[in-house]
């Protein structure tokens, strides 16, 4: 029996042409990114960057496409080429185009996805809120040493930060940013603030200046603040039964901060005192504080309450979209990377009007490895249950 002479996993099989048929779920979307075809650094530049953007949109949606060698071999197929106009690609510049292209353009593309999607809001009580949800956090991608832009604990221990908002009412992503790990989540926030959201925070949030910032920008905030805030009460507001279902302890008016450390003034703000609110949080008691001092009290639970929308998204970004592997090492590669992860998770809201699950995705890719039929997928996509939130 013949013997393999270098150690570790044995090499794997070349990729087949037949194992990538969904390309065609791709071409409608190619239109949108046409504008990005004549960046670039170099009019000699064979791989454009709405190419670019392309293959890695591809890569995302078939399974069998693990690296950026994979990617490098589908190129090769006439098929691909044929459907989505592709060129083949080599390894060097595949890698150089990360380095020089602008992430930025993206985001309108980003944007124009967003506004194409439905509300997926169930609850009727939301749509009277004045301005969009917009629920925020961080989450740490893991980063390879060499990354050395990608600064955390130590040179063994590197990881980048990914910056998201997140849209309540449609399910997606509608901004990110791609810093070091170290990168302060507050600082990002405030310089991507957009007018009209309502940004929903946790208490790492809970920070006076960016409350006074996310009020001058024209938007408005619910943040959940740590026990030892101050605040002074100006007027004690009456429960109604639904505040009294939701938990609630306690509901005034009061001005944020001490005489020495205030937010805007004079400026009145609805404070919320919960107790018991949810099996995770048990018998905590959580105090939220919001601008909008005319918000229903039940609401500004609820929307809290589904702050961990974020959190189930990240779960899905790193591990069923596994967004997080090193395909770029640089810090503007990896944040174009990251940008067109966001837009495959939009496509899966726009194509199946649900927000993204294991389940759905994977039919998704069974449909692009060809191993289920477009009228499969769409049985699948129709025997889905309504959109819910919560």
């Amino acid at each position: 029996m013949a013997t393999r002479n270098k150690p570790g996993p044995a090499p794997k099989p070349p990729l087949r042409e037949q194992e990538i048929c969904g390309a065609k779920y791709l071409r409608n979307f190619t239109e949108l990114l046409r504008p990005l075809h004549e960046h670039h650094d170099c009019p000699n530049r064979d791989l454009h960057y709405d190419e670019f953007v392309a293959y890695l949109l591809l890569y995302f949606f078939t399974p069998v496409l693990t690296s950026m060698r994979g990617l490098q071999q589908a190129s090769n197929f006439e098929s691909l080429q044929r459907k989505l106009g592709l060129p083949r690609f080599s390894l060097g510049s595949f890698s150089e185009a990360g380095q020089v292209f602008d992430p930025e353009l993206l985001t309108p593309i980003i944007a124009e996805l967003d506004a194409q999607l439905s509300p997926l809001l169930a609850d009727g009580r939301l749509k009277n809120v004045p301005r969009q949800p917009t629920l925020v956090d961080g989450s740490w991608l893991k980063a390879l040493p060499r990354m050395v832009w990608a600064l955390w604990q130590d040179d063994q221990h590197r990881a980048a930060k990914l910056h998201l908002q997140y849209c309540l009412a449609t399910g997606a992503p509608v901004r990110a940013t791609i810093t070091d790990g170290q990168c302060s989540e507050i600082e990002t926030l405030t310089q991507n603030l957009e007018a009209n959201r309502l940004y929903v925070l946790d208490r790492g949030y809970a920070k006076y200046d960016l409350m006074r910032d996310i009020v001058a920008a024209g938007s408005s905030f619910l943040v959940r603040l740590p026990k030892n805030r101050s605040w002074e009460v100006v007027e004690q507001l009456p429960l109604d039964q639904a505040a009294i279902d939701c938990g609630v302890t306690q509901q005034a008016l009061v001005r944020l901060g001490s005489e020495k450390r205030s937010t805007t003034g004079e400026r009145l703000f609805q404070l919320v005192e919960v107790h018991g609110w949810s099996e995770r949080e048990g018998n905590q008691t959580l105090l939220l504080a919001t601008d909008l001092v005319d918000l229903p009290v039940d609401v500004v639970v609820d929307l809290y309450r589904w702050r961990w929308q974020i959190e189930l998204f990240f779960r899905w970004f790193k591990k069923v979209l596994a967004a997080d592997r090193p395909l770029s090492l640089s810090q503007n590669g990896l944040t174009i990377v990251m940008y067109c992860a966001l837009i495959a998770s939009q496509l899966v809201v726009l194509w199946t009007g649900r927000k993204p699950t294991k389940r759905t995705y994977e039919m998704i890719c069974f449909y692009f490895a060809g191993w289920v039929g477009e009228e499969e997928l769409a049985r699948h996509i129709a025997s889905l249950p309504p959109a819910k939130q919560g």
